[in-house]
């Protein structure tokens, strides 16, 4: 493989979050500066390459936030009716456009910085990686047992346990894992089963003792936060009818039993 890397670019963008509730992001701000400027949701759309329905979408969810509108439109009238910004939505564009011009003067300031070597850029590639799975690991392959079709790599995850993850030998070659090498690994939280007492493991079963941090419930799921060993945790989704005998008051610490067929590997672009 060449060790040659083209030119990094560096690029951000800045998004405002409260919780679970996501106020601002590139595309919304623009939105608001461009009705702003424009005066209509129609002219501010066309301004920044939005549908029609995507730009009342997004007024609606802008709307939706707080306790007051912060775009008012009118309808109907002489010119069609129009739109503006009330005074609340304006000062928080321009808190954005203040924080974006400061962002964008630190991203060229990063950019200026020498990027070091490929070890720092494939670790900075993996803190950047966005998978549906809820647990991300990083881990190295300790040992490879497989067959024409079939690989099972044994992880060292940083824990006294190691993490088991079966996959074809397509895959294997693919990525070109060998033993020894650095790998990112991820579980889906409905992968991991949980019992009470230690179970038996099979062969190709993972079992972790973990601690209870927190559960959140829905009508159906009850999801767990879990303590690991060295500080890592581990989020588990459960169905409530998997859960029907279990005491009210749950006990310190239950067993995590994970499935090496539920285990996904994947590597860096830059390793």
């Amino acid at each position: 493989m060449s060790e040659t890397l083209p030119p990094i670019e560096l690029a951000g963008s800045i998004w405002f979050h409260s919780g679970a509730t996501n106020w601002g992001n590139p595309r919304r701000m623009a939105l608001l500066a461009a009705i702003q400027e424009k005066g209509s949701i129609s002219a501010a759309a066309r301004h920044i390459n939005l549908s029609y329905k995507a730009a009342w979408d997004a007024v609606n969810t802008i709307n939706g936030l707080a306790s007051e509108d912060l775009i008012i439109c009118a309808t109907g009238g002489t010119r069609g009716g129009g739109a503006w910004l009330s005074p609340k939505a304006k000062e928080i564009l321009a808190l954005y456009q203040q924080m974006q011009q400061l962002h964008e003067q630190f991203i060229e300031y990063l950019g200026q910085i020498e990027p070091g070597n490929r070890d720092a850029l494939a670790l900075l590639q993996k803190m950047l990686v966005h998978t549906s799975a809820r647990n991300t690991f990083m881990g190295t392959i300790k040992h490879i047992q497989e067959d024409a079709v079939h690989a099972l790599l044994t992880l060292d995850i940083g824990l006294s346990t190691p993490i088991q993850a079966a996959i074809t030998q397509n895959s294997r070659r693919t990525l070109e894992l060998t033993p020894g090498q650095e790998t990112l690994v991820f579980i889906k939280a409905a992968a991991v089963r949980l019992s009470l007492d230690k179970p038996q493991p099979q062969p190709t079963e993972s079992l972790l003792k973990a601690r209870v941090l927190n559960t959140e419930c829905s009508p159906d799921y009850r999801q767990f936060l879990l303590a690991l060993e060295q500080r890592e945790e581990l989020s588990v989704l459960l169905p409530k009818n998997e859960m029907q005998h279990w005491p009210e008051a749950l006990p310190e610490f239950l067993w995590a039993r994970i499935c090496a067929n539920h285990v996904l590997v994947g590597r860096s672009g830059l390793q």
